[in-house]
């Protein structure tokens, strides 16, 4: 059912992280678009529609899944600008890094992330991540 779909925004600069949620996505049939950020501000532009037409993200129903470390903007760098932004503050978004620091995971959670997520080491248990989160998805009301 189309009004459900979901528009996925994965900002992460690794890209066998990225790799992995692809296949995450196939093995579990996760039809939700899936775009690529690699770092925070290629973020931003994306979803403030200032980026290329083809990376662009419809404004409405949409999720962040955010790592923590990356060049140039970092993912707590992007929360903050993310949540000072007017049209953008309300966007949900949920950690997935490998960063098990208490102060990142503090600093996320008062930035109001709707979760903070370990990525397993194993692929199996990574892609059961992936479908849980579409589940969570399926069922919640998201702007």
């Amino acid at each position: 059912m189309p009004e459900r779909t979901v528009h996925v925004l994965l900002v992460e600069d690794d890209e066998v992280d990225v790799m992995n949620v692809q296949r995450a996505f196939r093995r579990h049939q996760i039809r939700n678009p899936l775009y690529v950020a690699h770092n925070g501000l290629d973020a931003l532009a994306m979803l403030r529609g200032v980026a290329s037409p083809e990376a662009a993200i419809p404004k409405h129903r949409r999720v962040v899944l955010l790592d923590i470390n990356m060049p140039k903007m970092n993912g707590l760098e992007f929360l903050h600008e993310l949540r000072q932004d007017e049209s953008l503050c309300s966007t949900p978004v949920v950690v997935l890094t490998t960063s098990d620091a208490d102060q990142d995971r503090l600093e996320a959670y008062r930035l109001n992330v709707a979760g903070y997520i370990l990525k397993p080491v194993a692929f199996a248990t990574f892609a059961e991540v992936m479908a849980s989160l579409n589940h969570y998805w399926a069922i919640c009301e998201i702007p």
